[in-house]
């Protein structure tokens, strides 16, 4: 059967299974599915397009590649849409193994290693290259932990420490460490021109000593000069062709091999054969051997005794009955070998230490020697001084740089074919092979060389021969040329690797003013970081000592090996559910040592240096925190946060916390347009200002549907709350609750907002402006269930009064008063609000007036007095002021709106209306009362007879058309309720007189505090009646609505004058008094 018969046949020919053609299956869905044909897998159909399959998935997962570091040059077919790229080939040797080699022995071994043995002796240069080789050991456990966790993409320690600490501390460090490498680029370009200046070609120099004592000075300035010209022909290399820097790599990483090669060779042969390298002596004084060829006093020339040049360097005549130095005079001039062999037995002479102030004379333990006087300078002889105070923590900064350069291998990871397995392995294996290198060099020195010779720094008493040249074999020449050419190689292999290290940096765009130097030219060269390195490279030529070069850089790669460190052992505590590192031999008790000893040997080489650094680090920190963009890379701080904020929350007892520390923690209610906008962004303001950061704030607000319906707006709405609230400089969090009702997602707020022991204890909320219309979201209705549902809860409630008007943040009021009325014991909310306000700079200025209402009965000038000193014990500073309120004749104008109220409630409970009904009619209540509060004032005879012209919005027709619904004995009731008239006498005089107190009140506070910025008011409790709807709008017109009244009149008044502000409602209901006496 052929392929047509089999489709024919509706056969799959390569499956063999036959396929139904079904009419439910129109041809649109046939060629939809095409794409899924053979998957078998029509299940899964709606899910392929954002979710792909596991067979997908594994396929890019095999075949993922790293972006090569280094140079990406482009391919000569523009047209290609499809860039091929060369999958890396380099193994654990090449690719790891030899860098890290090339980088760790370098410019130190050659020129300072044999000077820190002779100066340190052989037993402390050991613990220091110990301490040293130790710390890069532990850091690469620490290293290998991390890299082999994953993938490693090129980026190296960056990488590794941004994505394990954070942005944060990833863009500290890893400028940190550019600008450690940078400084060894700078170090590494010192050490050739001192190889080039002092051992190849003397002659070179530009600026020479004219005087004595100036030969230090001009070789600085010949530094300067040299390296200067060297960091603009290095920078135009690595400018022009990167790949010609990595070509080269190798052969200078062979000259650095030759080179030990021979070190080892000449200890061999100083056993057979010692080299011939005498030292000159007088007395025990080294002399440098540049000025005079013979080293002796005398010689014989001719049968005749003549004077040696040595003699005119310190008598006044060749004569020799001559004046000479006292020294010279009294001691012999002697003669030794400087490299007496390895079996001499001179390893127990340069065991100790022989540290030394700045311009002393070298000299050699053990030998004889007839101290003179020194009336003549010594400044002018041939001595060999030493150029530095040397002590032990100067040298450990000296030598550090040397074990640097381990991140050699996780730094060329792109180029790994298996950097999980190579980058550990290599690393290890090269730190410990130089490490032994180091250590074996140091007691070879010290069993080879002469100790004066160890510590001649520049080799002035050997001919001026470079000191570890002169041990090599078969020549000296071996290890200058060698080492000329690998401080040369180290030197371009910084600014090759440092420009692209900080452009990886500004690449993440975590440090915003840095991100210009992540462009470059079109093939990916850093073209704008190189050229800020070589600028920062400068700064280190201009220092021009190497040794003051060396523990600048020491301090930035210790701190970048210390947060490597920091690193592993936080995600070895956290055990995250991702940290897996293959390379298993790593424990975080290692990682917390190798952190310890990264941060002593910090304060070991330079206290203050490393405080330098720090005090860097620490602004680059705060700057990314602030400015930075934000990133989440599933850092470990983060772990380490939510592990902090757990255990904390887990001590935190879950009750009210004690009077002393007790501060208003706030659930901030907001209201949202439609188009999930806050209303009053003002609140937020108010909000930061009376919290300055401190504390628990959660600013919430209620969508009124189904989450699965309002699911995107929810969103929306948290994106723009979280906006605000980084506007407004308001810290907390944001929760938005769905809900089928307002008052429902109020009370779940109000609820179940907070964790464990942080909850809010406070709510703040605006007054709602608009509650009398229907429409509006936030009705009395919700208002009146938030008060009663807070004081339920036994927490504060703070509402702002035309909230709208509060000042912004960036407002400040340079006078002005905050008014407190203290009317009844609220436990201290009172008297603390406006003591955080003014900790703010809009309220610091403003001064603190607390009024207190005194009754017939009381002592008014006794109580001004106990709230003086109730005041003095709460070491608050405030004006006090007693108001005293004498009972008056209830006016008539109180008696008609209770009477008004009183009669409307009565209505509607004979009314037997439905509850929408009720609110309605509630609705109108205040309508018409805020009517007539707008009118002018009436006489009392008018206001008398008001009530009677009151008509319902119940009409007979509107009976007539409900009589069908009720019963027949109702109708009677409706009757008797049109022919209702007021009766003043079945008032309930308690409402009478909380209507009288309000507008009392309403005076007394208008007169005192017109002029104020801020009112806070206590209000009285909401009505415990809760029968039925009438009775609750009843006690809401009593209480909440004359209060509504109060402030309107209120604000309307100084808003015409522009004086107040704002005021505050509180209601407390804390159990517990917040401001006590201690």
């Amino acid at each position: 059967m052929n392929e047509r018969d089999n489709e024919d046949s509706g056969q799959n020919p390569r499956d063999g299974i036959s396929r139904e053609s079904s009419p439910f299956i129109n041809s649109a869905e046939m060629d939809r599915g095409n794409m899924y044909e053979g998957k078998n897998m029509a299940l899964f159909e709606e899910e392929m397009d954002s979710n792909p399959m596991v067979s997908s998935l594994l396929n890019k997962l095999a075949n993922y590649t790293n972006v090569t570091q280094g140079v990406v040059e482009h391919e000569a077919d523009e047209d290609s849409k499809r860039k091929e790229v060369k999958v890396p080939r380099m193994g654990t040797f090449i690719g790891v193994y030899l860098p890290c080699l090339q980088n760790i022995l370098g410019v130190i071994l050659f020129l300072r290693l044999t000077w820190i043995v002779g100066t340190a002796g052989v037993l402390e240069s050991f613990i220091i290259v110990f301490m040293c080789c130790a710390c890069t050991m532990l850091t690469a456990i620490s290293m290998s932990a991390i890299a082999t966790n994953g993938v490693v993409p090129a980026g190296g320690s960056y990488y590794m420490i941004s994505r394990s600490l954070g942005p944060e501390f990833g863009g500290a460090v890893g400028l940190c460490f550019y600008l450690g490498t940078t400084f060894a680029g700078a170090m590494y370009i010192l050490g050739t021109i001192e190889i080039l200046l002092t051992y190849i070609s003397p002659s070179a120099a530009i600026f020479k000593a004219e005087e004595v004592g100036e030969e230090t000075e001009a070789m600085l300035n010949n530094m300067r000069v040299y390296g200067t010209c060297i960091i603009i022909l290095m920078a135009i290399v690595v400018f022009v062709g990167v790949k010609y820097v990595n070509k080269l790599a190798l052969v200078f990483l062979a000259c650095v091999i030759l080179s030990i090669i021979a070190i080892y060779a000449g200890v061999i042969k100083t056993a057979i054969d010692p080299p011939d390298f005498p030292i000159c002596l007088l007395g025990n004084r080294t002399l440098s051997k540049r000025s005079f060829d013979v080293c002796a006093k005398f010689t014989e020339r001719n049968n005749k005794t003549k004077t040696t040049n040595l003699w005119l360097l310190f008598c006044n005549s060749s004569l020799p009955t001559a004046m000479c130095d006292d020294y010279f005079s009294l001691n012999n001039v002697t003669e030794i070998q400087g490299i007496p062999g390895i079996l001499s037995g001179v390893l127990i002479d340069n065991l100790w230490s022989t540290y030394s102030e700045k311009g002393s004379i070298v000299e050699r333990k053990n030998q004889p020697s007839i101290s003179g006087s020194e009336d003549i300078k010594i400044g002018g002889r041939p001595y060999v001084f030493t150029d530095i105070m040397t002590y032990f923590t100067v040298l450990v900064g000296i030598y550090f740089p040397s074990v640097t350069g381990i991140m050699a291998g996780s730094n060329r990871s792109g180029d790994l074919k298996d950097a999980q397995k190579s980058i550990p392995t290599g690393t290890i294996l090269a730190i410990s092979t130089t490490s032994f290198i180091y250590l074996s060099c140091i007691v070879l020195f010290g069993a080879c060389i002469e100790g004066v010779v160890l510590r001649d720094k520049f080799g002035e008493a050997v001919d001026g021969n470079l000191v570890v040249g002169t041990l090599a074999w078969p020549s000296p020449w071996v290890i200058v040329i060698g080492s000329f050419f690998s401080t040369c190689g180290a030197g371009l292999q910084s600014l090759t690797g440092a420009p692209r290290l900080l452009q990886a940096i500004a690449r993440d765009g975590i440090v915003p003013f840095i991100q210009v130097f992540g462009h470059g030219k079109a093939n990916g060269e850093p073209t704008w970081a190189l050229l800020l390195t070589a600028a920062i490279c400068e700064i280190g030529i201009l220092i021009a000592s190497l040794d003051n070069v060396a523990p600048i850089l020491s301090m930035f790669f210790l701190m970048c090996y210390m947060f490597v460190n920091l690193a592993c052992a936080v995600q070895t505590l956290l055990r995250t559910p991702n940290w897996r590192p293959r390379f298993k031999y790593y424990h975080w008790t290692l990682s917390f040592l190798g952190m310890s000893l990264c941060l002593a040997l910090m304060f070991i080489c330079s206290w203050y240096y490393a405080l330098i650094a720090m005090l860097i680090a620490g602004c680059i920190y705060k700057y990314i925190e602030y400015r930075g963009a934000e990133k989440e890379w599933g850092d470990g701080i983060r772990g380490l946060s939510l592990n902090a904020a757990r255990y904390a929350l887990l001590r935190v007892e879950d009750g009210p916390p004690h009077t002393k520390n007790w501060r208003p923690q706030l659930l901030v209610l907001l209201n949202l347009d439609c188009e999930q906008l806050v209303k009053h962004p003002r609140l937020l303001s108010f909000t930061s200002q009376l919290k300055a950061g401190k504390g628990l704030t959660i600013v919430g607000s209620v969508l009124q549907g189904t989450y699965l319906d309002k699911c995107v707006e929810t969103q929306k709405a948290e994106e723009n709350v979280k906006a605000l609230m980084g506007v407004e400089k308001t810290k907390g969090f944001c929760q938005i609750v769905v809900s089928p009702s307002f008052r429902d997602g109020i009370s779940h707020l109000i609820q179940s907002a907070g964790l464990g022991g942080m909850k809010h204890n406070t709510v703040l909320m605006a007054w709602p402006q608009s509650w009398k219309q229907t429409e509006n979201h936030f009705s009395w209705k919700n208002f009146v269930d938030t008060v009663r549902e807070t004081t339920a809860a036994q927490q504060a409630l703070l509402v702002a009064k035309n909230i709208d008007l509060f000042p912004t943040n960036q407002e400040r009021f340079t006078e002005g008063n905050i008014d407190v009325w203290w009317i009844v014991h609220d436990g201290g909310m009172l008297m603390l609000l406006p003591f955080l306000l003014r900790q703010h700079k809009v309220w610091r200025k403003c001064k603190m007036r607390i009024f207190t209402v005194a009754q017939m009965d009381d002592n008014s000038i006794q109580m001004k007095k106990d709230l003086q000193m109730f005041l003095y014990h709460l070491r608050l500073n405030a004006e006090v002021e007693v108001v005293e309120m004498f009972e008056n004749d209830i006016s008539a104008f109180t008696y008609e709106k209770t009477l008004m109220m009183e009669q409307r409630s009565q209505m509607l409970k004979q009314m037997q209306l439905s509850k929408n009904e009720r609110e309605r009619e509630a609705q109108l209540i205040h309508d018409r009362n805020t009517a007539s509060r707008s009118a002018p004032a009436v006489k009392t005879s008018v206001a008398a007879a008001m009530p009677e012209k009151v008509q319902m919005t119940w009409t007979k027709e509107k009976f007539v058309a409900e009589k069908h619904k009720n019963k027949d004995t109702n109708v009677s009731g409706f009757k008797d309720i049109f022919s209702m008239k007021p009766e003043w006498g079945n008032l309930n005089q308690s409402n009478v007189r909380r209507m009288h107190t309000a507008v009392k009140l309403n005076g007394v506070v208008l007169n005192k505090s017109q002029h104020a910025q801020l009112v806070l008011l206590n209000m009285p409790g909401p009505p415990k009646n809760r029968k039925g709807d009438e009775n609750c709008i009843l006690y809401f017109t009593a209480c909440v609505l004359l209060g509504t009244w109060f402030y309107c009149c209120l604000v309307w008044i100084l808003q015409k004058k522009k004086k107040v502000a704002s005021i505050i409602n509180t209601w407390n209901y804390q159990p517990h008094d917040f401001c006590q006496l201690n």
